[in-house]
């Protein structure tokens, strides 16, 4: 399984990739894999300014919904639109075109608390 050195990682199986004060979030291989064919992505929570570990949004895959956990604070910008349409792109490409949102994040610093892909590796075995 791939797990990208450049990207901190959840318990929760998000993935987030930090570039200034801007975090760009997404769901792990382990995470697509572990819940089957994604079918629809719903965000609802764009626009809002959330804490870490909160709820923002759900996937759903065939057999099953998961909620998604925001891994650091911020607000929330952008929802990848392109999952509209084609949320099978976070099983073909979960950390590339299939990420989900975008969010200017509260304390940047606060990425550097959450996992590296090789503790995230440990983690899921």
């Amino acid at each position: 399984m791939n797990f990208p050195d450049n990207l901190r990682y959840t318990k929760d199986h998000e993935w987030v990739l930090l570039e200034g004060n801007v975090a760009t979030i997404g769901i792990t291989e382990f995470a697509q894999r572990e819940l089957g064919d994604i079918v629809f992505v719903d965000i609802p929570t764009i626009g809002k300014s959330l804490e870490a570990e909160d709820t923002f949004g759900t996937v759903e895959a065939v057999k099953t919904v998961s909620d998604l956990f925001l891994p650091v604070a911020g607000k929330l910008d952008q929802f990848n639109e392109e999952l509209e349409g084609s949320p099978e792109l976070v099983n073909e490409d979960p950390y590339g075109e299939g990420w989900m949102v975008k969010m200017t994040v509260k304390n940047p610093a606060d990425v550097n608390k959450l996992l590296t892909a090789a503790d995230y590796a440990k983690l899921v075995g």
